[in-house]
C-alpha cells in the first residue's frame, strides 16, 4: 500500500510528544547542525519567531555537559510545545491533502522528510500517524523517507563515551512538576 497523508490532517505538524520520558519535556522537530542556520534564515524570511534548543550532545567527560551538539530541535509555538511555527494555520489555501500547508515544505528539515518512519530496528511506521493507524502498513513510495532517515542516522554515529539529552522544560501544565530543563547525561 502506498503512503499518503489523510484528508485534512496536519497532526504530525501540530502534536509534539514527551521523549524519552516526561522528565525531558516535549521534543521539537529534530534539526541537524548543518540545517540550523538555514531554518533560522527561513524563519526570518517568513517573519517568524522560532526557538531552537539543543537536543543531543556528546562529550569525552561526563561531568560538565556536552562538548559537541549532534542535533537541535525546533520547538512548537504553543505554551505546551505543540504546533510547528512553519505550519500556516491562518491561510485559506490548504495543502494538496486538505490540511494546513507548510510554509517551507520544499526546504523542510530532514526529520520532516522522514516522517512517518521511526528510527528503530527494524525501521517502523509511527502508529500515531492517522494513515498508519488506519492502514497499519505502507510498503510503497517511502524511498525518500528512508533516504532521509539514513542521513540522520549517519549524523548520529559517535565514538564519544558520553551522550547528553536536553530537557526542554516544555509540556502540559499538569506535567510541569515532572519536567526538567537543561542537559541530562544518559545513563
Amino acid at each position: 500500500m502506498e503512503f499518503n497523508c489523510i484528508q485534512d490532517c496536519s497532526q504530525c505538524c501540530i502534536e509534539r510528544e514527551y521523549y524519552p520520558t516526561k522528565k525531558f519535556g516535549k521534543i521539537g522537530v529534530l534539526i541537524l547542525p548543518e540545517e540550523k542556520e538555514r531554518i533560522e534564515n527561513l524563519a526570518k524570511v517568513n517573519k517568524l519567531k522560532i526557538i531552537i534548543l539543543p537536543r543531543i550532545g556528546v562529550s569525552e567527560k561526563g561531568e560538565s555537559g556536552p562538548s559537541k551538539i549532534l542535533a537541535y530541535q525546533l520547538m512548537g509555538i504553543e505554551k505546551n510545545g505543540n504546533t510547528c511555527p512553519f505550519l500556516d494555520t491562518e491561510t485559506s489555501t490548504k495543502s494538496p491533502h486538505g490540511g494546513f500547508p507548510c510554509k517551507i515544505y520544499n526546504e523542510r528539515p530532514l526529520a520532516c522528510m522522514t516522517y512517518p518512519l521511526l528510527e528503530s530496528e527494524p525501521i517502523k511506521l509511527d502508529q500515531k500517524c492517522k494513515f498508519c493507524k488506519e492502514h497499519g502498513t505502507a510498503d510503497q513510495n517511502l524511498n525518500s523517507e528512508i533516504e532521509s532517515l539514513l542521513k540522520i542516522k549517519m549524523k548520529m554515529i559517535t565514538n564519544a563515551p558520553h551522550i547528553w539529552r536536553y530537557a526542554t522544560g516544555v509540556g502540559e501544565e499538569s506535567d510541569k512538576v515532572k519536567i526538567q530543563t537543561g542537559w541530562i547525561l544518559e545513563e
